[in-house]
C-alpha cells in the first residue's frame, strides 16, 4: 500500500507564480456549507485567487445532471436563509462578492461559473483548477461517484478540459456561521483537504506551473481528475493523517431495492450484501491498489483516486474478444477512421 506524505513547509511555493492559482470552487451542499467556506478561507490565505459558485439550496445526489432554473428569482429562501425568496436566482453572498450562489444543480453551477461569473466578474476567465467540496459525507466507490453532486461538479469541469479535485469528508452538515473554532469537524476536514490540495499543487513539475501571467496552468493531464475522501477526524489525528493512492473499485457498495417498512407498498434502498461483483471489477488501472472504500472505512486513512472522463473500455484481452464477436457476427457493418484531436485540446506537458 502506497502512502503519500504531505509535503513539508508552511508556505506554499508555486514555482515563482507569486499570485498562486486561479481556482473555482463548488459543491452540492450549498454555498453556505461550513466545509466549503473553511477550505475557501484556507486557499485564499495560501495566496490563491478563489471564487465560489455553488447551489443556492441543498443539491446532494444530483450526480452530473446539468439543470438550470427557469425562474429569474428565488421562489424559496436559500440554504440557511442566507438569501431570501424574491432575490435573483444568481447572486453574491451578502458579505463576500467572491462567493456566488446559483439556483441550479452542482454541474450547472460550474458551467454558470465558467461561462458567466468568471468572465464577467473575476480577473480571470478560465480557472487553473476546480475544487469541489469538501462534501458532507464520503463519496466512495463507482456507484456513489455517479450519484454525488460534488463529484458531478468535478467531472463537469474535467470534461471541459479543466483539472478538478472532488473532496469529501465524513462529518455532518453545518452552516459556515456555526463553525466557531479549530475543534469544529468542518475546520478539521477543511484543514486536511487544504493540505492535500497543497501537496498536489506542490508536486506538479515546475515546467507546468511556470506559466505567463494570465495563462491557464494545466496541472493534470487533459481529461484527468482526482477523488479524495477523508475519514472521521479527531484533534489528535488530523494533523498527520496519511494519504493512500487508491482505486475506486474494491469493497465498494451499490444499492438494492428493499420494501419500505414505514410505507407498505413502497421501496427504499440498502447496500447489497454480499458486495456486487460488477461495481468491484478491476478493469482499468493498477489492480494491486487498495479500494478507496476499504482505505477510508476500515483503515481510517485518506484516499486519493485518479479518474478520467474517457469511459471507453481499455484495449484488453476481454475487449478484443468482444470486438471479435461483434466483427464476426456482423454487428460492425463498416469502419470509420478516427478524427484528429481537436486543435484546441490542451495536452499535458511536463
Amino acid at each position: 500500500m502506497r502512502f503519500l506524505s504531505f509535503l513539508s513547509g508552511a508556505a506554499l511555493v508555486l514555482a515563482g507564480c507569486s499570485n498562486g492559482l486561479n481556482i473555482l470552487m463548488s459543491n452540492d451542499d450549498g454555498f453556505g456549507s461550513g466545509n466549503l467556506r473553511e477550505l475557501y478561507k484556507m486557499l485564499r490565505a495560501d495566496g490563491h485567487n478563489v471564487y465560489i459558485v455553488a447551489p443556492a439550496t441543498q443539491q446532494s445526489s444530483q450526480g452530473g445532471r446539468s439543470v438550470f432554473t427557469d425562474e429569474p428569482m428565488l421562489t424559496t429562501n436559500s440554504i440557511y436563509d442566507l438569501v431570501k425568496a424574491g432575490a435573483p436566482s444568481l447572486g453574491t453572498d451578502p458579505i463576500d462578492t467572491h462567493i456566488w450562489y446559483y439556483n441550479g444543480t452542482p454541474a450547472a453551477c460550474v458551467f454558470v461559473g465558467l461561462d458567466y461569473v468568471l468572465p464577467n466578474f473575476a480577473d480571470f476567465s478560465v480557472p487553473d483548477l476546480v475544487v469541489t467540496g469538501p462534501n458532507f459525507g464520503t463519496n466512495l466507490g463507482p456507484f456513489v461517484w455517479t450519484l454525488s453532486g460534488t463529484a458531478g461538479a468535478a467531472y463537469a469541469a474535467t470534461g471541459r478540459g479543466i483539472p478538478a479535485i472532488a473532496l469529501s469528508g465524513s462529518n455532518n452538515a453545518v452552516p459556515y456561521f456555526l463553525v466557531k473554532n479549530e475543534s469544529s469537524p468542518a475546520y478539521l476536514v477543511a484543514s486536511v483537504a487544504n493540505r492535500v490540495v497543497k501537496s498536489i499543487i506542490n508536486s506538479v513539475p515546475v515546467s507546468v506551473l511556470k506559466r505567463d501571467v494570465g495563462e491557464t496552468r494545466t496541472i493534470l493531464p487533459l481529461g484527468y481528475g482526482l477523488n479524495v475522501n477523508i475519514p472521521p477526524l479527531f484533534a489528535d489525528n488530523y494533523t498527520n493523517i496519511q494519504v493512500v493512492h487508491t482505486r475506486m473499485t474494491g469493497d465498494a457498495d451499490t444499492n438494492e431495492a428493499v420494501p419500505n417498512p414505514d410505507k407498505p407498498g413502497t421501496f427504499t434502498w440498502a447496500n447489497i450484501e454480499p458486495l456486487a461483483p460488477g461495481v468491484n471489477a478491476c478493469i482499468n488501472g493498477n489492480c494491486t491498489l487498495p479500494g478507496e472504500t476499504y482505505v477510508v472505512n476500515t483503515l481510517g486513512l485518506v484516499s486519493l483516486s485518479l479518474y478520467t472522463v474517457d469511459y471507453t473500455a481499455p484495449e484488453s484481452e476481454e475487449t478484443k474478444e468482444v470486438v471479435k464477436w461483434f466483427t464476426t457476427g456482423n454487428v460492425f457493418t463498416t469502419s470509420v477512421k478516427a478524427m484528429p484531436i481537436h486543435k484546441h485540446s490542451r495536452r499535458f506537458t511536463a
